[in-house]
């Protein structure tokens, strides 16, 4: 059995669908296939905040009405050391820009329901099993669905299936950098009002902590917890407990609720390069990974998609070819300057048990003064936050 199309999008994550929708609105055909259930990645809870341009973007195109209904638009940030809460006013330093919180589930279903609504084409449940002629003029993805081993035919393959997909292995010859954090993020989700109206940046001597919320009656909070910790040594209590012993501050308490999600997360940076072999092209957790800190995994998804979406227009527009040859080369710069922000900030903030920490906690406190005190490195700090609109 066998399919064609013009794009074979592996994935229904942000990327592979703003992809697919970018390509609806010039007339371009996809189909997106997604090994979960539509249930599954509508319901799975990752990111949640978007930069401006993000923002924009789904604005621009059509899927952003029920987030200018529902998102809650961030004017400021909060760091908390030594005790005291500092408020760092983005909307004043980066003039027309802020951050927005709506989770990543939202922006999903959103993008789901404009593209079924469209006439799109997503295949859930069906797991690819293989990608072949990369090489040739027309790729084939085996994917299987419903126990039936389907053939789809296309003229180039977008891989957006993550970090554990299969795409990333199709590219020859990868250059892999790397960076594993030796400590992870306990998160959870809690059905109450956040505590605080904006995201809190805790750095405290027993670990950093964070306070940001889902909606104004979903608040998300994570701790830093040792590697091998697992989820069962954390009960609720506990986890509240060492919330507030790091977050609480005199004048202020952080008010606690039902936990309806938690889990523990690994912190890593990576990026592959090159991030296209043949007529396959990489986007999103596929081509790198950004520990959570800076909040910058969704948004570079996002960000890759708008780029090779162009490179596919010109494509099929024009014949021009020069974009597509050049995408890795065009998306690099972005990434790096988001690897280096999100390295930076969760440095920055997080306690080191090794030979150094002592000094690393000092150098800390150092930075976070100064930039307390510099009108121009919290604007390059707030600059980076909110996302840059060009990055050279």
């Amino acid at each position: 059995m066998s399919e064609p199309t013009q794009v074979a999008i592996v994935g229904a994550g942000p990327a592979g669908l703003v992809l697919s929708h970018l390509l609806h609105l010039q007339g371009i055909e996809s189909v997106i296939l997604e090994s979960r259930s539509r249930e599954y990645v509508e319901k799975r809870i990752r990111a949640g905040l978007l930069e401006q341009r993000t923002v924009d973007l789904l604005i621009s195109t059509g899927v952003g009405e029920r987030l200018k209904r529902e998102a809650m638009v961030h004017t400021g940030l909060n760091f908390q050391f030594e005790g005291e809460r500092h408020r760092i006013p983005l909307d004043e330093l980066t003039p027309g820009r802020n951050v927005t919180i709506y989770g990543q589930q939202e922006v999903v279903k959103d993008l789901i329901a404009a593209r079924l609504a469209a006439g799109g084409v997503i295949h859930f449940e069906a797991a690819v099993e293989s990608i072949q002629g990369l090489e040739g003029s027309r790729p084939v993805v085996r994917y299987r669905q419903n126990g039936t081993l389907v053939e789809l035919e296309a003229d180039y393959v977008a891989g957006c299936d993550g970090f554990h997909g299969v795409c990333r292995g199709a590219v020859a010859n990868p250059k892999v950098y790397e960076k594993v954090y030796p400590f992870a993020w306990l998160g959870i989700l809690a059905q109450v009002a956040p505590s605080c109206d904006e995201l809190i940046y805790a750095r405290h001597e027993r670990g950093f902590a964070l306070h940001t919320m889902r909606t104004p009656k979903l608040t998300r909070l994570y701790l830093q917890c040792p590697v091998e910790d697992s989820i069962e040594q954390w009960s609720d209590d506990r986890i509240w407990s060492e919330l507030r012993t790091r977050l609480n501050i005199p004048g202020w308490s952080l008010a606690d609720g039902p936990v309806v999600d938690k889990g523990i997360t690994e912190m890593r940076s990576f990026v592959h390069e090159p991030m296209q072999h043949g007529r396959l092209f990489l986007a999103g957790d596929s081509a790198h990974i950004v520990p959570p800190t800076g909040a910058k995994g969704m948004n570079l998804a996002i960000s890759d998609a708008r780029v090779l979406a162009a490179a596919f227009i010109a494509h099929y527009k024009s014949g021009n070819q020069q974009l597509l040859e050049r995408y890795t080369a065009d998306c690099l710069p972005r990434v790096w300057r988001a690897q280096h922000f999100s390295w930076w900030w969760t440095t920055l903030f997080h306690r080191f048990e090794d030979e150094d920490a002592a000094f690393q906690q000092q150098l800390q406190v150092s930075q976070l003064r100064y930039m307390l005190s510099s009108r121009p490195a919290l604007t390059s700090m707030a600059e980076n936050y909110v996302g840059l609109e060009r990055v050279v």
